[in-house]
């Protein structure tokens, strides 16, 4: 299938690994240049590495993009090397804390928005203008199914939510200006060096599988394939109809009925 977004211009944030290199190689095999960004740098080149094998113009930009002052030069650099930017990817995302809301810190909670809401807003500010002068443009926003319902510590459940909400009320203001604003709620997903990779690891065989029985219909934990293909198509001329949604891939995984 033709996705139509050839010679695009994608940004996207948590890039080097995980969900964000996957939405990255799914764009790039689209003919999509992208510009990634995160923290550590030798997987930064690493990933931007594999991307340039693909055939397409690459921007490895090393930051913190939880920082309020990170989005401004990330999203600079990213045009100043791409050119304009017409498809955002905002990945990034983490946790702190524990389950226990009432022994959580009120910075450990604000560090989670801070990662979680908060870089994706800023990132959303600087795009949105450009693809409105175009009169297009696709923001895809990586929430979590813990974002629509329980599971996972309250600041990282509060602020999914939240952008999930964003997302909404992003895309009912866009859609008259052709820009697509959409979410996707993945469920566990395991991939080298995330968080339900050190789950198995710190765990016993047997939690382990009992966690797969009552907790994954598909009996395996998901990987991110899916979710990049997902993000490539929510970035694509096909889905210019989809606005506002929440799009599950979580192989069956959340019990919500909405």
């Amino acid at each position: 299938m033709d996705l139509g977004i050839n010679g695009r211009n994608a940004l996207i944030t948590g890039g080097s690994r995980g969900l964000g290199r996957q939405s990255a190689l799914s764009l790039a095999r689209e003919g999509v240049n992208v510009a990634i960004c995160a923290r550590g740098r030798e997987r930064l080149d690493e990933t931007a590495a594999e991307l340039r094998d693909i055939g397409i113009k690459v921007a490895a930009i090393s930051a913190d993009i939880s920082r309020p002052e990170a989005a401004d030069s990330v999203f600079a650099e990213a045009e100043s090397t791409l050119g304009t930017i017409d498809i955002l990817v905002n990945n990034v995302g983490g946790s702190l804390g524990t389950s226990d809301l009432l022994a959580t810190s009120e910075e450990d909670f604000q560090a989670v928005f801070d990662v979680n809401l908060w870089a994706s807003v800023r990132l959303m500010r600087l795009a949105a203008p450009g693809m409105r002068e175009r009169g297009w443009g696709r923001i895809v926003n990586i929430a979590s199914i813990w974002g629509r319902e329980h599971g996972g510590s309250a600041a990282y459940m509060a602020s999914k939510a939240s952008l999930i909400a964003v997302t909404k009320h992003l895309a009912l203001q866009l859609a008259p200006d052709g820009i697509c604003v959409n979410s996707i709620a993945p469920g566990s997903i395991e991939f080298p060096g995330g968080g339900w990779e050190r789950f198995k690891n710190s765990n016993s065989e047997e939690d382990v599988a009992e966690f797969i029985k009552w907790s994954l219909p598909a009996g395996k934990f998901g990987y991110p394939e899916p979710i990049g293909d997902t993000v490539a198509f929510l970035s694509s001329e096909n889905a210019s109809w989809i606005m506002g949604a929440c799009i599950n891939v979580d192989g069956g995984q959340s019990k919500s009925l909405f």
